[in-house]
């Protein structure tokens, strides 16, 4: 290792002289480069740009070099300009700023990969046809990208990639062709602000790393397939100034927004929203526009601050067509709901202050007063059964078979003096099964685990998260492997020094 050292310091000092001879080479040709690069440029564009004339490119209109002529900053927005753009521009070493918006740009966008220093490339409101695979590749200062609104490209999706730009901050890319799910990648960015994807052809839930971002403004409405799931991640995301999630298939209820304080423009409509609305929804401090009609919110009709442009529209599915309160056994029954998340067939059944006015599923007695049975058979709802249940003194028969229900069946149940029958065959139920009185007669076959605790032992009978035989023997041969793999690694490494070493 020695001789190696000794080796490569003689070589350095011997070719001291040369190297100093071929940087400033290079640095001739780079700036020479710069140039070439702005003249191709000009001739892929059908006319060249307005005050790009002359030898001294550096004083070209839209251009900005540093103190050693290289190219920082090409700022040609709304220059009417149109042609294509050639693929030598990632070639521009220095470039930081990259923004030819709004013009009639065509063709394929050319790959920046790699282009290290670029921070800002705003493409918007062009024609570009496509995106090659290693668009955005490499680009680990990249701070904002704006490519909205550019309806011609062929479908592509955001890459997984895009996660080394660490110091992102905005992506705009509505209207652009974009398809697939959005990648789950946001807990790499340090400073992520602006989420703008709406009116493309995205599917899928919202991502995981949504969860405590620092993102202000989202715009993922109007896909033509739509997002979907829950958006309970909103409640996680206390900078949330802008919400449009508008014109897609969520699902579910409204979270607790009550931590997003900047709030001041919620768009939920046209969803499939259900369930009741946080009380704290209405008195977000911000809040100016909301939207959330086309969907089938239950409960309470929401009353908003004066002031707040509030839009809800007819098709939901509230108690009252008014503020006031939902009657007592209507606040049971959405409870029940409420813990199977609010299935979509019961908000769109279930409408009304009155669950005797021939609510489905559920039988009233003679004088249309008090529900006698509830009948969820064979419904495929997931789900818990609600305590809530306990509070239909007059219920004689829950019917339950044949779901997806989990949990335990509540204790509180076997409070209900009329009850008489209980369904709750063929689910997946764990647990005791309480005690109730002689008289009810209880189903309860087809529960593989009921009776037994699932939370604290396994099928085998051990203590879940104990140890096991098995997870040491795995620790012992990942260990193997790793310390099999440095010693191959070692034995490259040594023999490629050698071969070095004879070389020279």
């Amino acid at each position: 290792m020695l001789s190696l050292s000794l080796l490569a310091l003689t070589m350095s000092s011997r070719n001291l002289h040369s190297t100093l001879l071929v940087l400033s080479l290079f640095f001739s040709l780079s700036i020479a480069d710069d140039r070439a690069i702005l003249s191709k440029l000009s001739a892929s564009l059908t006319s060249s740009p307005s005050g790009w004339t002359g030898t001294s490119y550096c004083q070209w209109t839209g251009i900005k070099c540093d103190s050693s002529n290289r190219v920082t900053s090409i700022n040609l927005a709304s220059k009417s300009l149109s042609g294509t753009l050639p693929a030598e521009l990632s070639q521009l070493s220095q470039l930081k700023t990259l923004a030819l918006q709004r013009n009639s740009l065509s063709g394929t966008l050319p790959s920046f990969a790699n282009l290290t220093t670029l921070q800002e490339l705003f493409l918007d409101s062009n024609n570009f046809t496509s995106v090659p695979r290693d668009f955005l590749l490499g680009l680990t200062n990249l701070r904002t990208l704006s490519i909205s609104d550019n309806s011609n490209l062929s479908p592509w999706k955001i890459p997984d990639y895009l996660s080394e730009s660490t110091d992102l901050g905005t992506f705009a890319a509505s209207n652009s062709g974009i398809f697939g799910t959005i990648p789950d990648i946001f807990d790499s960015f340090q400073n992520f602000q602006n989420l703008r994807l709406s009116y493309n052809n995205l599917n899928g839930v919202l991502p995981k790393t949504f969860w405590g971002s620092g993102i202000q403004n989202l715009w993922l409405n109007s896909q033509a397939i739509g997002l979907s799931g829950s958006i309970d991640v909103l409640s996680s995301m206390p900078q949330l100034s802008q919400v449009w999630l508008f014109a897609n298939a969520f699902t579910g209820p409204v979270p607790d927004l009550s931590k997003c304080l900047n709030l001041f423009d919620l768009q939920l409509r046209d969803n499939h929203f259900t369930g009741i609305l946080p009380p704290s929804l209405t008195e977000l401090p911000k809040l100016i526009n909301i939207s959330l009609q086309n969907n089938k919110l239950q409960g309470q009709f929401p009353e908003f601050k004066s002031g707040v442009n509030a839009t809800l529209g007819d098709t939901n599915s509230f108690c009252r067509s008014s503020a006031g309160p939902c009657d007592p056994q209507v606040n049971v029954l959405l409870a029940v709901a409420g813990a199977l998340s609010y299935p979509i067939s019961l908000a769109e059944a279930w409408t009304g202050n009155d669950a005797c006015a021939k609510w489905t599923f559920v039988t009233c007695d003679s004088r249309g007063k008090s529900v006698r049975t509830l009948n969820f058979a064979k419904q495929h709802f997931s789900g818990t059964i609600s305590p809530a249940l306990s509070n239909l003194t007059s219920l004689q028969n829950l019917l339950l078979s044949d779901n997806n229900l989990t949990g335990s069946i509540p204790e509180s149940l076997t409070t209900l003096d009329q009850l008489v029958a209980l369904d709750v065959s063929n689910n997946n139920l764990t647990g005791p099964v309480p005690s109730f009185a002689p008289t009810v007669k209880i189903t309860a076959n087809g529960n593989s685990f009921i009776g037994k605790d699932v939370d604290s032992e396994d099928g085998n009978g051990k203590k879940s998260g104990s140890g096991s035989d098995d997870g040491v023997q795995l620790s012992d041969n990942v260990a193997s492997m790793e310390r099999s793999t440095w010693s191959v690694t070692a034995t490259i490494v040594i023999t490629v020094l050698l071969m070095f070493m004879r070389v020279c």
